[in-house]
């Protein structure tokens, strides 16, 4: 028996040559949706992230790049794989988390809730216009005091002839102040159903959310629904019960899984550019032991983070993925990204709390996605339970 070994040196950027796992397609999509954000998002995002803004011209560039609902058939969606949509999030999230969560709550919670459990009409009516980003989506499902705990939504909708008349709140709701239409779950006395709201609907507002000092690049509002008149043709027909909004936040948690290895690998990059160009004590700190150690644990998480959210697309893709699989990706690769950011900040020193460097505004936005489409001990208990077989919050 004899063995080869390489003598190419290793890829600090691809240190387990992860590349090689990937399709000539699936690398072009990536190196796309790479290229995009470098040019548009990367020198801009700093600025949006101080002022709090996020542009809504970014809306026609990600449906022309066919972002929205990329992994969807039909209706004007891609129909691309998992795999090549869990790429693309990885890329917007290296840009910033907001970014991500933008093409997120479009395509994998607002789009999808319609393409899995819309009527015909509602699908032709919106999807082709979400696809192309000239009509955007949000999805309303979390309240001030029903988070990890959806069954106990106090939104309400009842009905008073063929019509009917919602009230309630939603809350920390991605892109709900410039939403054309919101998905709203809500209890009936059929159980939890789900509505489409139109922006401008009688009773229906959406203040945005601020002082945040996490997600600043993206819009957060809130979802004010007070005897919200509607009609029989905006209720969801395909699905009741918390099957509906779960599959679709299932959708979106897969994103997650992807996206928090590109904030971990921005930090991870920035970090090993920074110690390689920083002199202290006659030499560059990369040279150290101790900011070794660091660059070695950030480049192990990212090739971590990566290989798990590859197997999970290549089993989504196969038809064999499972919530937990997914609960699994999210609580492990979240975690792992934000320590990842923290351990980049100490690299950097003094320099890694200014908005001139990435670092900081990553370990702001993982602080939220550790917490959002499930938080980090919900997942811990999903994934108790697969292994144990109990099911500690029930």
């Amino acid at each position: 028996m004899s063995a080869t070994t390489s003598t190419k040196p290793i890829d600090p950027l691809d240190y387990l040559e992860i590349d090689t796992l990937l399709s000539d397609e699936e690398r072009l999509i990536r190196d796309t949706v790479r290229a995009w954000v470098q040019d548009t998002i990367v020198p801009n995002v700093g600025d949006w992230f101080e002022e709090g803004t996020l542009p809504m011209s970014l809306a026609a560039e990600l449906g022309r790049l066919g972002l929205f609902g990329m992994h969807l058939d039909g209706y004007g969606c891609a129909g691309a794989s998992s795999v090549a949509y869990g790429l693309a999030c990885l890329e917007l999230e290296a840009g910033d988390s907001g970014i991500r969560s933008f093409v997120s709550v479009q395509g994998s919670l607002a789009m999808f809730a319609i393409w899995k459990w819309g009527s015909e009409e509602q699908k032709q009516q919106w999807l082709p216009a979400m696809a192309t980003g000239e009509r955007l989506g949000c999805f309303g499902l979390t309240e001030p005091d029903a988070g990890s705990d959806p069954g106990a939504m106090r939104t309400h909708a009842r009905r008073d002839g063929s019509d009917w008349v919602l009230n309630g709140a939603k809350m920390w709701i991605t892109n709900g102040s410039v939403a054309d239409v919101a998905v709203v779950w809500a209890q009936t006395d059929d159980g939890v159903r789900g509505f489409l709201v139109e922006r401008g609907t009688k009773g229906f507002t959406t203040p945005d959310i601020k002082k945040k000092l996490s997600l600043r690049a993206s819009i957060t509002s809130e979802l004010v629904l007070a005897d919200v008149r509607l009609p029989a043709d905006a209720l969801l027909p395909e699905v009741k019960g918390l099957r509906g909004p779960l599959s679709c936040l299932n959708e979106a948690r897969y994103g997650i899984v992807w996206g928090a290895v590109g904030a971990g690998r921005a930090c991870y990059e920035a970090a090993l550019d920074y110690a390689k160009t920083r002199i202290a004590f006659g030499k560059p700190i990369a040279a150290t032991q101790l900011q070794q150690q660091k660059l070695a644990e950030m480049a192990t998480e990212v090739n971590r983070g990566l290989l798990v959210a590859l197997q999970i697309g290549r089993l989504k893709d196969a038809g064999l993925v499972r919530p937990e699989h997914v609960s699994m990706g999210k609580f492990g690769n979240a975690r792992g990204a934000l320590e990842v950011a923290r351990m980049a900040r100490t690299v950097l020193g003094a320099n890694g709390i200014t908005l001139e460097y990435p670092v900081i505004r990553h370990m702001n936005n993982l602080e939220s996605v550790y917490t959002y489409e499930g938080t980090h001990d919900v997942h811990a208990l999903v994934i108790g339970g697969a292994v144990t077989g109990h099911q500690a919050f029930r």
